[in-house]
């Protein structure tokens, strides 16, 4: 009480449903979508066996999807009993609020869901592209749309459909992958078109079809954008009317696109993994006829910068990501200049590595299970703890979520919540 009392005198605004979204993670990679959670007061270093562990729950189903929380419920998405179902918690103890099964599971649910702490809608993609809007409090199905059967959309490549919508005003914005509807924008609270953008044309690098991405917002030449990662590289649509503003090719690979990109202004910096993809940062500007212009900066191939998954953060001047196919060794990039200030070498773990940042410290969860917290400081590599986490039920690949103080880790059928505050 007195924490939520403190929050309020120091002007932190109430949304519409009266709840405090100061420490929300109501979408994938927080409210920002940068990967950074708004934490301080957390451990300097952990003990050998690990923080203490707040609970455990099981139930959640299989899939890699992460989770969102919002107004103290937590929300998550997995095949329980041959269903897709929308999983809701109580963010505190992992008590079940209710589950939603919206669809036969056809695959692994990976997307993680959206909450909308406007009108208190939350949203989840299932591995065969159906979209479902449901309540948050009670889990009610509002509204479905299916990717393939409504837009005529398709994957790049075989491993589902693993977006996380976005939430713009009146908008949820999604990608189907259809050739004349790659990227399409609804009305959030009905599920009804507004416009459709065309996928870019032309003989370009990679595959037809969504990416493993998620949208996020540019205002890059001054135009308002959505920017995404699809199978033929980096696509941009004008928020108004879903015009194809500019599109990039050369980081897209033939197998997976999987990393969000990062936006900084008028800049882009976008990395792919495999043998074929790579890193580049673009710089947009206005051009003739009201249109945009994309320069590429730099581009390094995927033997010297690719971020295969798990994600990247940019901090000030750096981004900070695990780099190499199937690796995570840890890397600190100048991102204007693409140069990596700390060596090459391995990290705490094993495997790709996914990746938030909180109170001036990274946090890498390696493919392995194994935990591990690094300093941000750009002169040196400086590994502050690890740990082997409580569980191993797959590859670890859902990204951890930091909240309050807790570590929320999401392992197939089981929630683990680690207490990290000092």
């Amino acid at each position: 009480m007195n924490r939520r009392i403190a929050m309020l005198i120091a002007g932190l605004s109430l949304s519409p449903l009266g709840t405090l979204l100061a420490d929300d993670w109501y979408q994938w990679r927080g409210p920002n979508r940068d990967g950074i959670a708004k934490e301080s007061g957390l451990m300097d270093q952990w003990p050998e066996q690990g923080p203490a562990i707040s609970y455990r729950t099981k139930g959640l189903g299989s899939g890699m999807a992460s989770v969102a929380i919002h107004a103290g419920l937590l929300y998550t998405i997995g095949n329980i009993d041959g269903k897709t179902t929308l999983v809701c918690l109580n963010a505190g103890d992992g008590a079940v609020a209710w589950k939603t099964p919206f669809t036969p599971d056809k695959g692994a649910a990976n997307g993680t869901p959206t909450v909308d702490p406007e009108t208190g809608l939350v949203y989840a993609m299932s591995f065969d592209g159906i979209m479902v809007c449901c309540d948050s409090k009670t889990g009610k199905e509002v509204w479905k749309k299916s990717f393939p059967g409504d837009f005529g959309g398709k994957m790049e490549s075989g491993w589902g459909y693993s977006e996380s919508p976005l939430i713009d005003g009146e908008k949820l914005l999604c990608t189907p992958g259809a050739s004349k509807a790659m990227v399409v924008a609804l009305k959030k609270k009905t599920g009804e078109l507004i416009w459709a953008g065309k996928a870019p044309e032309g003989k370009l690098r990679g595959n037809d079809g969504a990416g493993y991405s998620s949208i996020v917002i540019s205002n890059a030449g001054g135009r308002k954008q959505y920017v995404q990662l699809v199978g033929h590289g980096v696509v941009s649509y004008d928020a108004a009317s879903g015009e194809l503003l500019w599109n990039y090719d050369r980081v897209a690979n033939t197998t997976a696109n999987i990393p969000t990109p990062l936006i900084s202004g008028n800049y882009v910096f976008c990395s792919t993994g495999y043998g074929d993809g790579g890193t580049a940062l673009l710089e947009i500007s206005p051009s003739a006829n009201n249109a945009l212009s994309v320069k590429e900066v730099y581009y390094k191939s995927s033997k010297e910068l690719q971020n295969h998954h798990g994600g990247m953060i940019m901090i000030g001047d750096y981004v900070y990501m695990g780099h190499g196919h199937n690796n995570g060794f840890p890397a600190c990039v100048e991102w204007k200049t693409g140069k990596d200030l700390w060596k090459k070498e391995r990290g705490a773990g094993g495997g790709s590595a996914a990746v938030v940042a909180a109170d001036k410290k990274l946090f890498f969860r390696y493919q392995d299970g194994v935990m591990a917290m690094i300093d941000t400081d750009t002169k040196e590599y400086r590994l502050l703890g690890k740990f082997k986490l409580a569980t191993h039920n797959g590859e670890s690949w859902p990204h951890p979520v930091i909240v309050d103080g807790n570590l929320y880790i999401r392992d197939q059928d089981e929630l683990v919540v680690y207490k990290i505050g000092k």
